[in-house]
């Protein structure tokens, strides 16, 4: 599908390929990994601009089609979901030309067409994807530039997903999803029929959904069989060897050396000497790779204060009085909690933490603090607040303005930013470098608890990887939202999800929410739509015959497939009458045989998708009628 040859690519003096190499099978699922800065973007550029160009490193399958998401959908009136289905450009094609064809040939092949790429079900699954990724059903007929860019930026992922390109190109996919969008993203892309490369830093995604991890390293390229950590134990394993062998030649070399200097100067052995000499320039260096190593992250102890830090006691949060978020909110954190806020976007996650730190007054009920708790803040929301035409030097002087300059480094030192970076203006860091800048600001605070809100979508795998040791080291308490399921799972001892206006604590563990999310309820598939998830569903799973948690459906998610068997029965119907009134004539096979058989073809579809969407419907009406 992907072959890479001999690329090389400079960025002014800067090289970022150098003669790299990599074969990627048609149906491969693909990881690209490494370092920050490395190129995997720019490598991801260069496949959608240079593929199959004359004498170009790079080359597709001829004939195939590329996805990727260029940019969030625009800013128009047109309804979210036509823009999904507009990304597949074949499929927009054939229903604007059955619009306006006249042809009887032409619109026999036409619908044949349709039937054939499953057209007739297509505003379903378009439907099915966007659930998947987030968005509730009454907003798929409302206007793109009612969306912010975060939302229009999902819609183009779905729009590329909907399409079903044969080359699947995605960059950090994951980083405008909650965890709901990203573990329903895992199990897509793992029963993708095609190929993918994607750029990520979700450690999950890359064991769950990958058959195949490409490391850019040094400015070359490599494909390794299996998931990340499949990627990290070969990577190990070379690393020992390498190291084991060069041990091994430095051995010998010493060895050779110290004949070399015994016999040098005795005449009876030179030949011997002159031989152990040639012997040894022969011999080649074995190198053994760098050892990359991250900046650590670093949060200070804070002095010990007893529990508990912070109450909410009946508390209604929200922004607009009249029309809280959340209601009659009752929750506590001690000083050795480590809790992850799990929940659908847009369900209020970060008004709960804004209110905890307050960040954000209450519109009811009480908030008890403790005096002397210092809370450090961090939220994506900041990265704005780093003052642009200042210096990393001048943020951290705000901390200490009596510090001498070289005690200032220091400090700014130990936040990741050596004498190379610490004269940097802001809007020159990466977003990795603020995010490490903010983190350190907080850190110096010695804050009694961590309140993070997103903090690793700037990050890399290696610093996410220190930022979990450095949570871990931490003495006090820890409030995280994230969508990374690897970096909640190692950090995590409790869970609290918000959901339909209430923030409670969820009883089950990571691995039992991620399990009710992977089986949402999508339009024509049996299971639990994510988002309609209660804070209770793990007490209220029924049990079948061998023990095992089934999720029950609820009424709302039945209603909605009930709803798109309904559209499907429509369609197919309105395709078998308009095929049945053509069939209709009586010369036609004699005028025109081949139409005729297009027709009982196109006929044989439209009745087997019939089928398929009563049986759908069936099923689905049966359970609602059952459903409590």
């Amino acid at each position: 599908m992907l072959e890479i040859t001999d690329l090389t690519y400079r960025i002014g003096a800067r090289p970022l390929f150098e003669n790299a190499n990599a074969f990627i099978a048609e149906g491969w699922k693909v990881g690209l990994v490494g370092r920050n800065g490395s190129g995997k973007s720019t490598l991801l550029r260069l496949i959608r601009e240079e593929a199959n160009r004359p004498n170009s490193a790079i080359r597709t399958r001829r004939g195939a089609r590329m996805g990727f998401v260029a940019q969030e959908a625009p800013q128009v009136d047109t309804p979210l979901l036509d823009l999904v289905m507009a990304a597949d450009e074949e499929l927009t094609a054939l229903l604007a030309d059955s619009e306006t064809a006249t042809d009887p040939q032409r619109i026999a092949d036409i619908h044949t067409r349709l039937a054939e790429i499953d057209g007739y079900s297509a505003e379903a699954r378009a439907s099915a994807i966007m659930a998947g990724l987030g968005f509730e059903p009454e907003e798929l007929r409302r206007p793109a530039r009612e969306f912010s860019g975060g939302w229009r930026m999902r819609a183009a992922l779905a729009g590329v997903l909907f399409s079903q390109p044969d080359l699947l190109i995605l960059d950090e996919p994951t980083n405008y999803l909650d965890l709901e969008g990203a573990a329903w993203l895992e199990d897509y892309l793992r029963d993708y029929p095609y190929t993918v490369v994607c750029v990520s830093h979700d450690r999950e995604m890359l064991n769950r959904s990958v058959t195949h991890i490409l490391a850019l390293d040094e400015r070359k390229l490599e494909v390794f069989v299996g998931g990340y950590d499949a990627y990290l134990k070969k990577k190990a394993e070379r690393f020992a060897l390498a190291q084991g062998m060069k041990a091994k030649q430095d051995a010998q070399r010493a060895h050779l050396q110290k004949f070399i200097d015994r016999f040098r100067a005795k005449a009876s052995k030179a030949r011997q000497a002159q031989s152990r000499i040639k012997q040894l320039e022969k011999m080649q260096e074995i190198a053994v790779p760098l050892e990359e190593r991250t900046i650590p992250f670093h949060f200070e102890d804070p002095t010990e204060l007893a529990s508990p830090l912070v109450v909410l006691d009946e508390a209604d949060l929200g922004y607009v009085e009249g029309k809280p978020v959340l209601k009659k909110v009752s929750l506590r954190l001690d000083h050795d909690d480590r809790i992850v806020v799990i929940g659908p976007n847009g369900q209020g996650k970060t008004t709960l933490v804004k209110s905890i730190a307050a960040r954000l007054p209450l519109l009811a009920g009480k908030r008890v603090a403790s005096g002397k708790c210092v809370m450090g803040y961090f939220s994506q929301d900041q990265l704005d607040e780093l003052r642009e035409g200042e210096t990393v030097m001048e943020h951290v002087r705000d901390l200490e303005p009596d510090w001498a300059p070289p005690k200032l480094r220091s400090l700014a030192a130990r936040m990741g930013f050596g004498a190379e970076k610490i004269d940097t203006k802001v809007q020159n860091l990466s977003g990795g470098e603020k995010v490490r800048l903010l983190l350190g600001l907080m850190a110096h605070q010695q804050p009694h608890m961590l309140i993070l809100d997103e903090p690793t979508s700037h990050l890399d795998i290696d610093s996410r990887e220190a930022l979990i040791h450095a949570i871990n080291d931490y003495a006090g308490a820890v409030l995280l939202i994230t969508h990374d399921i690897y970096l909640a799972e190692a950090c995590a001892d409790r869970l609290w999800l918000v959901y339909h206006g209430r923030a409670r604590q969820y009883d089950g563990d990571l691995e039992d929410y991620r399990k009710l999310v992977a089986a949402a309820d999508r339009p024509g598939e049996n299971a639990v739509k994510p988002s309609a998830i209660s804070p209770g569903q793990s007490q209220e799973m029924g049990a079948t015959s061998g023990g095992t948690a089934k999720p029950k459906s609820s009424k709302y998610t039945l209603q909605r497939r009930l709803e798109a068997a309904e559209t499907e029965m429509e369609q197919a119907q309105a395709a078998l009458t308009r095929i049945d009134a053509a069939l209709a004539d009586p010369d036609l096979f004699a005028r025109d045989p081949k139409r005729g058989e297009s027709l009982l073809k196109e006929r044989a579809h439209a009745a087997t998708a019939l089928a398929k969407a009563e049986a759908a419907w069936l099923e689905a009406s049966e359970a609602l009628e059952r459903a409590p």
